[in-house]
């Protein structure tokens, strides 16, 4: 069966936009302003010689500072898949 970008949204537990994370690495807090389906290319397939994509959720994060508006300062973007599990080791779920 394939795997498809609501698979890893259902599996991954990821925020939605609006909502805010921690950072588990330094404390701070960012918000989720941007969500998007994406494909990740992986290695080719050994049998066919064939390129493979799989789903994954890109997530654009945006540091919450006081003084700031939305979306000015400092950015981060991150594409998450079935495969990996650097959400849960490096963010924390804040509301």
């Amino acid at each position: 069966m394939r795997e498809t970008h609501d698979d890893v949204i259902r599996a991954k537990h990821l925020p939605r936009v609006g909502q805010s994370v921690r950072s588990r690495k330094y404390g701070t807090f960012w918000r989720v302003i941007e969500k998007k389906e994406v494909w990740l290319n992986t290695s080719d397939d050994p049998k066919t010689g064939a390129c493979r994509v799989m789903p994954a959720i890109y997530l654009c994060y945006w540091r919450v500072q006081d003084g700031h508006q939305p979306g000015i300062g400092k950015m981060l973007g991150y594409a998450y898949s079935l495969h990996d599990n650097t959400f849960d080791a490096n963010w924390e779920m804040v509301n």
